[in-house]
């Protein structure tokens, strides 16, 4: 129900969605993209500077025209080299209104490619980290359904021990009442003493006050609960301790080897890598000489009518190289690629101590899991001879075989050994949710955790 309905879970498929859809634009800038752009209607109305091209005199004439035009393009970016090729096809149209001219310039075909030599590739890096984001975003959405299942697990057991509480708390009371009206006809008999009364009295006014206290923090770890699970009705809700309980010893290695293949640690510890590598290929390609090819191939005419404006095309054929060279910067470019190199050696020095740290992570929660299911039967059985033994006490003092104090002692030890049975199951059931997030492996049906990603797509 948590998985389900929880906000928890609710956020965690918001936050993969995020993740999908930015691999999905990401993907989607590795296509040929299709562009129409233009200028429509630019009215200019104005006077315009214009110079004398024998004198160089500057004189202010009427300009009065209209312009419009439209570019078809086809682009597509190139990962491994950096550069860009498109396919372009350009119409201009230009309306002199003062001297009623109408002018055509088209080029129905041009094909352009754009090619930085020595420079940053940032689509080369992304084609590198971006399918690792996606991969963990998936990784970190498993984790997150197993943070649900922690946090469930120690709600649903907070609530299971408050309302354990507050039942024993009632079978105390009535206990303690009919105990306390067998010692009043003792008392009047004269086989027990006045305090042993007022002792047992003592026991039943507290037991009462606890009552009420047990079942406030009961409605309170029940409200934790089921508020959780986006649940309204539950006044009629009866929990139960799971009584199954799994004999497994995990191996320390299997475990540790699971770990770094499934979960989200290892590929946030490339990212990390990757993006210090990166960060230094970007600041080393601003050192020296900076070249970009720029080449242009098409066919082009200027015409009066639209119908002459695609006859007789000319050739139309550039290409140029672009240089800059920077002389002195006082060291900033160097500086940059210093800063740089000595972040990669930091995260190299930081991912091999979270791997370590990791590691014994999960090292010792799967020791702790191993031994936990003793510990269960263990608790289990000392609440068993508790029970057993709060039975005979109560019975030695109904017959006058035992005293007050050590009837409330046996008492305590049942109340004790039943949270502390409870407490050992909440811890079992906590380490194993831990252990399957360190590892996104089910260990006891031997199967990797997944996740139905596709309907997590569809609009609810």
């Amino acid at each position: 129900m948590a998985r389900q309905r929880s906000f928890e879970a609710q956020l965690a498929r918001f936050s993969f969605l995020a993740s999908y859809w930015t691999y999905r634009s990401y993907k989607a800038e590795l296509l040929p993209a299709v562009n129409l752009t233009g200028l429509l209607g630019d009215f200019n109305h104005s006077r315009v500077a214009t110079r004398n091209y024998e004198t160089g005199q500057v004189n202010y004439v009427d300009n009065n025209s209209l312009d419009n035009t439209l570019t078809l393009s086809v682009d597509q970016q190139l990962p491994l080299t950096g550069g860009t090729v498109s396919l372009q096809s350009y119409l201009y149209r230009l309306d002199q209104f003062d001297y009623h001219e109408t002018t055509y310039n088209t080029q129905p075909f041009r094909i352009s490619y754009s090619q930085p030599l020595k420079s940053y590739n940032e689509l080369k890096w992304r084609k590198k980290t971006e399918p690792k984001e996606f991969d963990k975003a998936k990784r970190v959405y498993l984790e997150a359904m197993e943070d649900v299942s922690i946090n469930t697990t120690t709600l649903y057991f907070s609530a299971l021990s408050a309302q354990s509480d507050y039942r024993q708390s009632v079978d105390k009371v009535n206990d303690l009442e009919q105990l306390y009206q067998i010692t009043e006809r003792r008392f009047k008999l004269g086989t027990v003493t006045k305090g042993d009364l007022l002792q047992l009295e003592l026991s039943l006014l507290n037991t009462r006050v606890a009552v009420n206290n047990a079942r406030l923090a009961m409605d309170d770890a029940l409200y934790n609960l089921f508020s959780y699970l986006r649940v309204n009705s539950y006044d009629s809700v009866r929990l139960t301790a799971p009584s199954y309980i799994p004999d497994m010893v995990m191996n320390v290695d299997e475990a540790v080897m699971k770990a770094f293949d499934n979960s989200s640690h290892a590929l946030t510890q490339d990212l990390t890598l990757l993006k210090a590598q990166q960060e230094l290929a970007e600041a080393k390609s601003l050192k020296g000489l900076q070249l970009s090819l720029n080449a242009e191939l098409g066919m082009n005419h200027t015409a009066d009518k639209f119908s002459d404006a695609y006859r007789h095309l000319q050739d139309n054929e550039i290409v140029g190289l672009t240089l800059s060279m920077p002389i002195f910067d006082w060291g900033v470019r160097k500086g940059k690629v210093m800063v740089a190199r000595s972040n990669l050696e930091l995260a190299r020095t930081q991912i091999e101590k979270e791997n370590a740290d990791f590691r014994q992570k999960v090292r010792r929660q799967a020791l702790q899991f191993s031994s936990q299911a003793v510990q269960c039967r263990t608790s289990e059985r000392a609440e068993a001879i508790s029970r057993e033994r709060y039975d005979i006490s109560k019975r030695l003092f109904e017959s006058g075989g035992l005293s007050v104090t050590e009837l409330n002692t046996s008492m305590q030890e049942l109340e004790a050994a039943r949270s502390q049975h409870l407490a050992q199951l909440r811890t079992w059931w906590s380490y194993y949710y831990t252990l399957r997030r360190y590892t996104l492996f089910d260990w006891v049906t031997g199967r990797q955790l997944d996740a139905n990603f596709e309907s997590l797509l569809e609009t609810k």
